[in-house]
């Protein structure tokens, strides 16, 4: 059965079926059945309408990709871990700093103790985030 243009469905009968797919020689083709149901112009009647869907899925040759150095370059980045070493080298030195600083005070009050107990215990959350980033 030869395809119909979408004008001639509207002259037709109330259920047009195309039921023979068109797949051309040169590449392979995937064909989908879709039914599509759709209200006529007046809004008084609807139609149903058979349509093979004929979709390309050949694969095509486009070359060598030229953001290939960029991307090989980004994934050794990514192994280096450079911003979780250097996140982790900074909180070393703040608490280096902070623990310093909390035992030359003459008499620590509660807040400069809740300081440093927020700074130490954000070392533990620092320490497992950075260990369980690795890659699998």
């Amino acid at each position: 059965m030869p395809r119909k243009k979408p004008s001639d469905l509207k002259s037709s009968h109330h259920d047009a079926v195309v039921s023979e797919p068109v797949v051309t020689a040169e590449a392979p083709a995937e064909v989908h059945d879709v039914e599509i149901s759709v209200p006529d112009s007046t809004g008084t009647t609807t139609r149903k309408v058979k349509l093979d869907l004929e979709v390309d899925t050949s694969i095509k040759d486009l070359g060598p990709n030229p953001y290939a150095k960029i991307i090989h370059l980004a994934k050794a980045f990514d192994q280096w871990r450079i911003f979780p070493r250097i996140f982790i080298s900074t909180y070393i030195y703040l608490l280096y700093e902070v623990v310093i600083w909390y035992m030359e005070l003459p008499g620590p009050t509660m807040e400069q103790s809740g300081l440093v107990s927020v700074v130490v215990g954000a070392g533990a959350a620092w320490f497992g985030l950075y260990t369980g980033s690795s890659k699998k």
